[in-house]
């Protein structure tokens, strides 16, 4: 028995799928005049409750039909940056052997839907439709899927069919080029030597006597044919160049969007260089590591990030790049105009000995600053653009 309903309403209910919320409210009125007129003998409810009902059975008409379509979403690129235009199609064709009725197209963009007519299709006719895509801020937009719309005029009926995948349309971050000595202090330690020893570096320390486990291409046999000990060599370890950037993505620590759009810029700026340059690097955010593997990765996460009103303050966070990172040799805080500099004398505090802190702090419209604060040097940018001078700076 209950198989059997099941059943049933597997065919039912793609059929009542089809009535609209207006749809149902009219059949029901129209019900209910028709029951009152019969039972008072009021030949108007009678005349309103005919009218709903023939425009019941009309609306069928303008909903049924085959829709034998093939369609395909294209954008001319998934990965745009702010203010680039991003142009899509729709190519819809008739996969069968008959003239398709005309019906509508709907594509929701994000949080708004476009529509498109679509005429009469012969058999094998297609039809395109270019759109556009407005990027004036950065985000991750979801666009799609396809699905085509027939319905009556009145709204009465209204049938939806999905006919593709959605696609996620990246706007990326605006980001600014970091050549020459504007890039420089992301290099500054390559190579230095550091106060841990190694068994095996290019950074020769000293030698001392030789303990089971040793490498033997590292014995010196000159030493130790002169003192009759195995001796072998130790190196320092040499240091790698790793950028630690940590965003603060905390509502408190900006005075408005602008000043994290800024910051958000100024972060991935520095990362693709860095990435450019086959440096190691780390980006984090309050909760969150993003991914750093290629610059695409990394553009594609920071086009998705929001700011959100957080617990930690630049301070934490600060502290988590700390024990996240603790081999980096350079840590830039990306932070807006309300971080005071007690907060950054205390986010210094939390990271290693012996890497160089940079601060930006991001204030749109105000004039490019440097000055040292601690161990911090605190640069101001008041546009991304104004990012490699900055940086030049520190070097200097």
């Amino acid at each position: 028995m209950l198989g059997g309903l099941r059943a049933a309403w597997r065919v039912v209910s793609p059929v009542l799928s089809t009535v609209s919320g207006f749809g149902w409210a009219v059949l029901g009125f129209s019900l209910v005049f028709l029951i009152v007129g019969l039972e008072f003998g009021w030949r108007e409810f009678l005349v309103i409750a005919c009218v709903g009902l023939a425009a019941e059975v009309i609306a069928i008409g303008f909903a049924v039909g085959r829709s034998a379509y093939a369609v395909r979403l294209d954008l001319a690129s998934e990965r745009v940056v702010v203010g680039e235009r991003a142009v899509g199609r729709i190519t819809v064709s008739n996969t069968s052997a008959r003239t398709l009725l005309p019906a509508r197209i709907e594509l929701p963009v994000g949080a708004s839907l476009a529509g498109f007519p679509l005429p009469r299709l012969a058999p094998g006719q297609e039809h395109d439709d270019l759109f556009g895509i407005p990027t004036t801020r950065r985000q991750v937009i979801t666009v799609g899927p396809v699905r085509s719309v027939r319905g009556d005029p009145l709204g009465l009926m209204r049938r939806e069919l999905r006919w593709t995948d959605a696609v996620d349309l990246y706007v990326h971050p605006r980001t600014v080029r970091l050549e020459g000595s504007a890039s420089g202090f992301i290099k500054d330690l390559e190579g230095l030597a550091s106060r841990d020893l190694s068994n095996n570096d290019v950074s020769f320390h000293a030698l001392r006597e030789y303990v089971p486990g040793d490498d033997r291409r590292y014995i010196h046999w000159k030493t130790t044919a002169r003192t009759g000990t195995l001796m072998v060599r130790q190196f320092e370890e040499t240091r790698r160049s790793h950028l630690a950037l940590a965003l603060s993505t905390n509502t408190a620590d900006y005075a408005s969007d602008d000043e994290f759009e800024l910051a958000v810029s100024a972060c991935g700026s520095l990362g693709i260089q860095a990435l450019m340059e086959e440096r190691d690097v780390t980006v984090m955010v309050q909760g969150a590591t993003l991914h750093s593997e290629t610059g695409r990765r990394l553009l594609d996460d920071l086009s998705a990030i929001e700011e959100e009103e957080k617990r930690e303050t630049i301070v934490q966070l600060s502290k988590v790049a700390g024990q996240t990172v603790p081999d980096a040799s350079v840590a830039v805080l990306l932070f807006g105009g309300p971080v005071t500099p007690t907060q950054l004398q205390a986010a210094s505090v939390h990271l290693p000995l012996g890497v160089r802190v940079v601060g930006v702090s991001c204030q749109p419209g105000t004039e490019p600053m440097r000055r040292q604060i601690g161990d911090m040097t605190l640069l101001t940018i008041g546009d991304i653009g104004q990012l490699p001078a900055a940086l030049r700076r520190v070097n200097n």
